[in-house]
């Protein structure tokens, strides 16, 4: 068995991957980035709007530290939100020195906009393309360190060997034939879930491979509950439409005209948290003051000059998805599946409960964003914590290196599971085509396990999952080939997907009170003395196992969350 060998495995290569990497390089490991996709095609490059730091001398990391924690609906780690936005202005000035041109202002200083939930205007941006402008620098000091990259390899298993994570099997797409790789550490870093969703903001990409995979190898994934909806997404293609345009001072309005967030926010207005503008606007549209079952994100008042400097590609992309010129007409947009607040449990350094195990980004859940992701902190993240994990990445791998060939097991079984597939879609054998799951499940997700939740809701999504679960027991090919077969990709994903669509639900269905994105229409209430604690799910043969943990809280007890 030819086995690949390197120090410290990066599964994913987006911003968080590529920090990661880039950490791990500097504190002499041998990094390889495995991922699914060409790193410059990773789902940070859709990142519009900012990335957070306080480098106002009237602001302070005290009070985003604040705000994140009062985002997140008092459910973030306040020693994980401490240490984002302590580490946060640092972080910018050296992504600054490795040549991210942001936007500045006239006296040569970094240009801040604001953003929902947060006291002063601290989301450092590129007009609104800041993701792909950082995604594009990191990727050059990639390059510049000959970090070794597996371009369209594909991840099925987390090899785990007492108990120890050591490797992965991973599928080249070039040749289909699965391959062991070994590391002595292993940083997930694939990105987010919202797939599971349809529509959704997310590219085809995020199928939540990497949580699934951990979680099958025995680490929790915690408050998986918690996904957020995006305020503005357009009508039937679910594609952003940055907050950057509310925090320029765009207007959000319902059929007659209304700022209508004056009535929900009246401090913050159309800059409340996300979770409270999303509800905010469902609510105008269920009640009947919707526009084709939106509402209107109005600019034109900004002006032509100013939409082509801040908001260029959202104008583009109003103009080639919804026929729509921002700076004379408003644009429909609503509420959209948008980025998971959960992921797999990880402490500051990013090690899992798994030894060896470490992940960072949207896959991992340090507990900064709690029940509610305030923009601008998802990039900060990917870069606080994409370093942290690298660093500890290499120092666990540097301690703990071992010589020992990998067991057999997990690639046998893997390869057993995919002839079988073959076999049975070759003989014409088996039922659905996984299209037809993943559409069932896109949907159920969005009705049943959207931004509006009930007891009834929820247990009709559970009977369903299990459902579509069984179903693709069977599911079938029609490619058998093994050179870029797409069709095996798919498959894959689909079986990751359903195992966190089952543990978002469950975790929602046990969870009895509203938390930042999590609203019961039977539980409207946040509940502290119930419910002020995080969400484990553990794999069993029978579906999510849950458990429950605390909330460390250093600086500031749970008030009511008022903008």
């Amino acid at each position: 068995m030819t086995v690949i060998k390197h120090d410290v495995l990066v599964i994913g290569a987006g911003l968080a991957g590529m920090r990661a990497a880039i950490e791990a390089a500097r504190n002499g490991a041998d990094v390889a980035m495995v991922t699914k996709l060409h790193p410059m095609r990773s789902h940070s490059g859709a990142a519009q709007g900012g990335i957070n730091a306080a480098l106002d001398e009237e602001d302070s990391w005290e009070a985003h530290a604040f705000d994140t924690v009062k985002g997140s609906d008092y459910l973030a780690d306040q020693d994980a939100a401490e240490i984002l936005a302590r580490e946060a202005a640092d972080n910018i000035i050296e992504l600054e020195r490795m040549g991210t041109a942001f936007s500045r202002q006239e006296n040569g200083r970094i240009q801040q906009r604001p953003f929902g939930g947060a006291g002063f205007a601290r989301t450092c941006f590129i007009g609104d393309i800041t993701g792909q402008a950082i995604l594009h620098v990191i990727y050059e000091q990639i390059l510049k360190l000959g970090v070794t990259v597996y371009e369209e390899y594909y991840c099925t298993s987390l090899i785990v060997e007492d108990g120890v994570a050591r490797g992965v099997v991973a599928l080249p797409m070039m040749t289909g034939n699965l391959t062991p790789v070994q590391g002595s550490a292993i940083v997930m870093a694939t990105g987010g879930l919202g797939r599971v969703y349809s529509p959704t903001s997310n590219a085809l990409a995020c199928t939540g491979d990497g949580m699934a995979i951990a979680y099958r190898a025995g680490a929790p994934l915690q408050d998986m509950e918690f996904m957020q909806f995006h305020p503005t997404t357009l009508k039937d293609s679910g594609v952003l439409m940055t907050e950057g345009a509310r925090g320029e001072g765009g207007y959000l309005l319902n059929k007659d005209g209304e700022r209508f967030m004056e009535k929900y926010a009246p401090n913050k207005i159309e800059l409340a948290s996300r979770d409270v503008v999303s509800r905010a606007e469902q609510t105008e549209i269920d009640e009947g003051r919707g526009v084709d079952g939106c509402v209107l994100l109005d600019v034109r008042h900004l002006g032509e000059e100013k939409i082509n400097e801040r908001l260029g590609q959202i104008r583009d992309l109003a103009k080639d998805l919804a026929n729509t010129d921002i700076v004379y007409e408003p644009v429909k947009v609503r509420p959209g599946a948008h980025y998971a607040m959960g992921g797999i449990k990880t402490d500051v350094h990013g090690a899992s409960p798994v030894p060896g195990l470490f992940a960072a980004g949207e896959c991992a859940n340090v507990s900064v964003h709690g029940a509610n992701r305030l923009g601008g902190n998802s990039l900060l993240e990917t870069i606080v914590f994409g370093r942290r994990a690298g660093e500890a990445a290499a120092r666990y791998a540097k301690e703990h290196a071992s010589p020992q060939p990998l067991s057999e097991s997990v690639l046998q079984r893997d390869q057993a599971l995919m002839s079988s597939l073959m076999e049975r879609s070759h003989r014409g054998d088996g039922g659905d085509r996984p299209a037809v799951i993943r559409g069932e499940l896109g949907e159920m997700m969005h009705h049943q396990v959207g931004i509006f939740r009930s007891r009834e809701g929820l247990a009709s999504a559970l009977e369903k999952v299990r459902e579509l679960e069984k179903r693709y027991q069977s599911v079938r090919l029609e490619d058998t080939g093994k050179v870029f077969n797409m069709d095996l990709i798919t498959v894959h994903e689909l079986g990751f997907m359903l195992d966190i669509a089952h543990t978002m639900i469950s975790g929602a269905l046990a969870r009895e009170e509203s938390r930042g994105a999590h609203t019961r229409r039977d539980f409207p209430e946040r509940d502290d003395e119930h419910w002020l604690k995080h969400t484990l799910a553990y794999d069993t043969p029978e579906g999510p196992r849950l458990e429950y943990g605390p909330v460390t809280i250093t600086n500031w007890q749970p008030e009511v969350r008022t903008y």
